[in-house]
């Protein structure tokens, strides 16, 4: 039996998550430049580039980047929008990345943490972000992951939602349990045959996840509440930025 991100991130996630746009990508990156604080030209990975809205947005702000995901599907998007062939598109598991070069910086967007059952291999994602980025004798490796806000999911979990996409009907439930939130999708039609996807990420809390870091041998800098840098509260944020940087 596969996994369910081995099935969940194909041709139906393009429809589920068609609302996410290239200008809310651009917005959210403008933040993180600050927050990375590189020079142009410096080479960043965007570890689950999904299709590649925020890979292309780092290219256009003057970065070289690289994206990895392990959809087929997703890069073939990223690669569609890509027209100029700028960023290095490449499939690959986050819990070993198939490139042995540093970067300058890594970034892991939109809780694209966290799918494993597993706590070790979900901390094998961390321990790559470590490999992959440059050590502080060849310069400040730096890294942002964005997760979301266990406490705040927990408090205001929407337990269904429907909508319309053209003729498609789109129900979510969600719940939560064994220590993971976990959406079930379902997609159906007049003209089609109902279609069922799982999506899951486990709720690590704030101090799980900073021991998690710690052990993987990365600082946190700062934490943000959202791309507004908003100061991080347990209670109200919706999401966990770390932002922070390789110790050794």
């Amino acid at each position: 039996m596969s996994a369910w991100y081995e099935k969940s991130f194909g041709d139906d996630y393009l429809l589920v998550y068609k609302h996410r746009d290239l200008e809310g990508a651009y917005d959210e990156v403008k933040r993180m430049i600050e927050w990375l604080r590189l020079p142009e030209g410096s080479e960043v990975l965007d570890l689950c580039c999904g299709m590649g809205r925020h890979s292309m947005a780092l290219d256009d702000f003057g970065y070289k980047v690289t994206g990895v995901d392990l959809s087929d599907v997703l890069l073939s998007e990223a690669r569609k929008l890509d027209r100029n062939n700028k960023v290095h598109w490449l499939q690959g598991d986050m819990r070993e990345v198939p490139l042995h070069k540093p970067f300058d910086a890594v970034v892991n967007l939109f809780t694209s943490f966290g799918y494993f059952d597993a706590d070790e291999e979900n901390e094998r994602v961390l321990s790559e972000i470590h490999r992959l980025l440059k050590p502080p004798a060849e310069g400040e490796g730096k890294f942002i992951i964005d997760y979301m806000n266990p406490e705040y999911v927990r408090e205001h979990l929407v337990p269904f939602s429907s909508r319309t996409e053209g003729r498609c009907t789109i129900e979510e439930s969600r719940v939560i349990e064994d220590g993971c939130v976990r959406k079930t999708i379902v997609i159906s039609g007049p003209d089609m045959e109902t279609r069922t996807y799982l999506e899951q990420v486990k709720l690590y809390p704030l101090a799980t996840f900073l021991d998690m870091l710690s052990r993987a041998g990365l600082e946190v800098a700062h934490i943000y509440g959202d791309y507004h840098a908003s100061e991080y509260s347990k209670a109200d944020s919706k999401r966990m930025i770390f932002v922070g940087h390789r110790k050794g």
